[in-house]
């Protein structure tokens, strides 16, 4: 019977990840009493993006390749692991059996929260609960304990509401909502907010003047136009590698043109898992505000409702070339940026943290634009080995040939992998240390709940 099972299970691994999450999507809206038809349609959307995803990281690759490896030669800049952006993380994710197991144990999380009056929000962006699933597979990479990895989750998680918690008046304020508003974001890349608000007291205390220098990013904007869009910084880094790999002048314009489609691309496809889940989230939350009623609720959605800050984009811009340079200068890094180029999970918290501010955000950006590439640098062995294993390695690369995502939650993975080493280790001097790297990243965070509730009422 077992071995039924077994063969069962691995002929449904066997799959792929576009179409496991067809059914699992499928059968999993079903429970909850979404219609058939919508359960359907939710189940082949997240299968269609997930292909479409894949495919925009194969023609990335299949371009990339030899310029990568040519400028790689030409310029003696160590930057061998190819940056793919958030992409391959999501569909490491999405098509591994363990999401759904960190899926529920979110979900548990956040209603006994909800039920404990620990956190005001409810988070039905289903979707981005890979940004916390990447960091669960991560821990279980190293550590192979699902307890210590659970544990690590619903620590994870829990910081995440309260952190939702503690933003929600600055989203009131930079998008100008008023106090009945529920709209708020949990995003996982908010939870670097704590480590722009030390820098941001830092300038409020010693570098006051910086605000004198700030200005209208609106103007900006319009003044940058076409030449800050997308596809426009994915030509200037696809031509820049092409010109310092040596590459002929059709072969500088094909590549530059490429990486600036699969740059709209990740934009585009990255748009259809959202409505995949919507109708599950739905459910989801009409159930969960009728269990609540009389309470003040905050509905945690995705973190582009501050995509309408002009001083979010006019940063992004700013922030993209700093981050090249910074790639080929910085000791410890081996990551060239390109997917995750434009760094869309950073800018929104200094946003929120300092009010717009755009001289503000930019310095504070600058300073941790490392942590970024270091993290990076750091999961590239378990991004690259676990999507071998699952088959959803990019096509167009090297057998032989890593490959990172410059993305969110940067310490949390950096910890992770400390967490997992440490209990797979058993040195005592290595789990030590993890106990009191945990415990100050802990404090750190209930510190800077406080400081933010004090702030809040003035």
């Amino acid at each position: 019977m077992f071995s039924q099972l077994n063969n069962l299970f691995q002929w449904f691994i066997g799959l792929g990840g576009p179409a496991i999450m067809f059914v699992i999507i499928t059968l999993l809206s079903l429970g909850f009493k979404v219609k058939f038809s919508k359960s359907l349609e939710s189940g082949i959307r997240m299968a269609i993006a997930l292909t479409g995803m894949t495919a925009a990281i194969s023609l990335l690759t299949d371009a990339l390749g030899p310029a990568l490896n040519d400028f790689v030669k030409s310029t003696g800049v160590n930057l061998h692991i190819t940056d793919l952006g958030w992409a391959p993380m999501a569909v490491i994710t999405w098509g591994s059996i363990y999401t759904l197991f960190f899926a529920f144990v979110c979900i548990i999380v956040n209603l006994l929260m909800l039920f404990m009056n620990k956190t005001k929000t409810l988070n039905v962006d289903l979707f981005n609960i890979w940004n916390i699933s990447i960091i669960g597979l991560l821990v279980e990479y190293y550590a192979h304990n699902m307890i210590i990895t659970t544990l690590f989750v619903i620590m994870i998680y829990s910081l995440m509401l309260k952190n939702s918690d503690a933003l929600k008046p600055s989203i009131n304020q930079v998008l100008n909502y008023d106090e009945n508003n529920v709209t708020t974001t949990a995003h996982p890349s908010l939870l670097i907010a704590p480590f722009v608000y030390i820098i941001d007291k830092f300038i409020t205390k010693f570098l006051p003047f910086v605000d004198k220098f700030d200005f209208n990013a609106e103007i900006l904007n319009k003044k940058i136009g076409f030449w800050g869009s997308k596809f426009a910084i994915g030509v200037y880094l696809g031509c820049f590698i092409g010109i310092l790999g040596q590459q002929s002048l059709k072969e500088v314009l094909t590549l530059g043109f490429t990486t600036g489609v699969v740059l709209e691309l990740f934009a585009y496809i990255g748009g259809w898992f959202g409505p995949a889940i919507e109708p599950l989230s739905n459910r989801i939350s009409t159930i969960m505000s009728s269990r609540f009623r009389g309470r003040k609720l905050f509905i945690g959605i995705d973190w582009p409702i501050l995509a309408s800050s002009a001083e979010l984009w006019a940063v992004v811009n700013i922030l993209a070339p700093i981050l090249l340079f910074m790639a080929m200068l910085l000791p410890g890094n081996n990551v060239l940026p390109l997917g995750g180029i434009l760094l869309t999970v950073l800018v929104p918290a200094l946003l929120l943290i300092t009010g717009g501010k755009v001289i503000r955000m930019t310095i504070i950006g600058t300073i941790l634009l490392p942590l970024f590439l270091w993290a990076a640098t750091m999961i590239s062995s378990f991004l690259t080995n676990t999507s071998k294993e699952i088959g959803e390695f990019p096509s167009g690369l090297s057998k032989n040939q890593m490959f990172s995502s410059v993305d969110s939650d940067p310490i949390e993975k950096m910890l992770g992998v400390l967490v997992g080493n440490a209990w797979n280790s058993f040195d005592i001097r290595l789990i030590i240390f993890a106990i009191i790297a945990v415990i100050l990243y802990i404090i750190f965070f209930l510190w800077y709940f406080k400081s933010m509730g004090k702030r809040q009422k003035f």
